[in-house]
């Protein structure tokens, strides 16, 4: 067996603090449930990534934390065990120097909107990202029938091309992903990309034969470009809520 990747480096308590109790704020949010996971870029080295062992988001500790280089090798596993998929945040790092969160979900009301060919549509100004489009990546195209899993660089290659410069892609019969430039950006976008697709189904039902005034390319940009700093209200929300589940 080869040697373990190099560390990137010690990472402060508090920022592994926060990778955990962003793990629980998806779970307090209906983001993840059993399954799913929450990623953060080094903070000093960009070549290396960390995520918890392979746990129930709703437990994640500071000391679940394991660091992974970019082609998803653990530098310190401790004999924690990793995620089947974690290789849809070592690629999506790699193909986006821009993104330092990654979330990888399986929230219901997203789900339908890769298996219709209904697009996802901005519906309200704290979605505004989903307005710059939502791809969808189908595995079966390049990998014919497979378990659904991205367990492998490969085809997490494939679906980092097909997310290509979008924040949120969706994949068929399976979740999506939420991508972000701050840790409280990407956990921003994982619970409003959930919440928008209801508004969504919502609007949809009740719309008849009208069009939906759905945000355009031009508001999208704008309302996003707000978002990035008072979305931290509700990350500073949600974080004092985990706060009292946790003793670190």
């Amino acid at each position: 067996m080869g040697s373990l990747p190099k560390s990137g480096g010690l990472v402060a308590d508090s920022l592994l603090k926060d990778l955990a109790a962003a793990s629980r704020i998806l779970v307090s949010q209906g983001v993840v449930d059993g399954f799913g996971h929450i990623s953060m870029r080094h903070p000093s080295s960009p070549d290396r990534y960390l995520m918890a062992r392979s746990i129930a988001p709703a437990l994640v500790t500071p000391d679940d934390i394991v660091e992974y280089d970019l082609d998803s090798n653990p530098c310190n596993t401790d004999g924690r065990g990793s995620f089947l998929e974690r290789f849809i945040h070592g690629e999506i790092y790699k193909a986006r120097a821009d993104i330092m969160s990654i979330v990888h979900s399986h929230s219901p009301s997203v789900i339908p909107f890769g298996l219709v060919g209904v697009p996802m549509q901005g519906m309200f100004h704290n979605a505004a990202f989903i307005a710059a489009g939502v791809p969808v990546f189908d595995i079966r195209k390049k990998f014919g029938a497979t378990d659904m899993l991205v367990s492998s660089a490969p085809k997490g290659v494939a679906l980092a091309a097909v997310m290509g410069k979008k924040d949120v892609v969706l994949m068929r019969a399976h979740g999506s992903v939420a991508c972000g430039p701050t840790l409280q950006s990407a956990v921003f976008r994982a619970v409003y990309t959930e919440v928008n697709a209801r508004i969504q189904h919502w609007t949809a039902a009740l719309k008849g034969g009208a069009p939906i005034a759905a945000l355009d390319d031009e508001e999208g940009r704008l309302a996003d470009a707000v978002n990035g700093t008072a979305g931290m209200r509700a990350w500073d929300l949600w974080r004092s809520q985990v706060r009292g589940q946790v003793n670190w």
